[in-house]
């Protein structure tokens, strides 16, 4: 096995533990935490797939962004040492067969999937100029409506940070 082999089943491994220990722990600040060291295992990956671009931007992004919001919105709100709520079974059970129908289907679609491989007839390396304007283009091959969504997806997570950082009267 080589060096990089080893490395992604290290990185794999930290991934997969930070982001159950993020989902099961019932302390909010923890689970945060948690959240933070899987995305930034995830990036990792990335590094190592030699995609340094798509690295940055989860680091910018998930890390920077959503995860660091959602830490100051706990922070803000004064609950960072506090316990989340004991959820319901009926619940727990609902939220394992939706998970399990999304992994089920993924897994249906990467199987039915014909992967072929790209020829591309440029270098492969972009100058920093050619990436802003990709990104700021609107047209097929622009990245503005993704880049729009991200900004949506930040804008929902700090709602849901908030309305989870909220001190509710009845939860105890």
């Amino acid at each position: 096995m080589s060096g990089s082999v080893i490395l992604f089943y290290i990185l794999s491994a930290i991934v997969l533990v930070f982001a159950a220990i993020s989902v099961l722990s019932r302390k909010i600040f923890r689970a945060a935490i948690c959240l933070l060291t899987s995305l930034v295992g995830i990036a990792g990956i990335y590094l190592l797939w030699d995609m340094d671009f798509i690295a940055v931007i989860q680091i910018i992004i998930y890390v920077g962004g959503i995860v660091v919001l959602i830490i100051f919105s706990i922070f803000l709100t004064h609950r960072a040492s506090e316990n989340l709520p004991k959820q319901l079974i009926s619940k727990r059970i609902r939220s394992m067969l939706i998970a399990l129908t999304g992994f089920l289907f993924t897994v249906w679609v990467i199987l039915g999937a014909q992967f072929v491989p790209v020829v591309t007839t440029t270098s492969g390396s972009l100058s920093i100029k050619e990436i802003g304007v990709e990104i700021l283009n609107y047209s097929k091959n622009g990245y503005l409506l993704p880049f729009e969504a991200i900004s949506f997806l930040l804008l929902a997570a700090l709602v849901g940070s908030i309305v989870i950082a909220i001190k509710h009267k009845n939860i105890k």
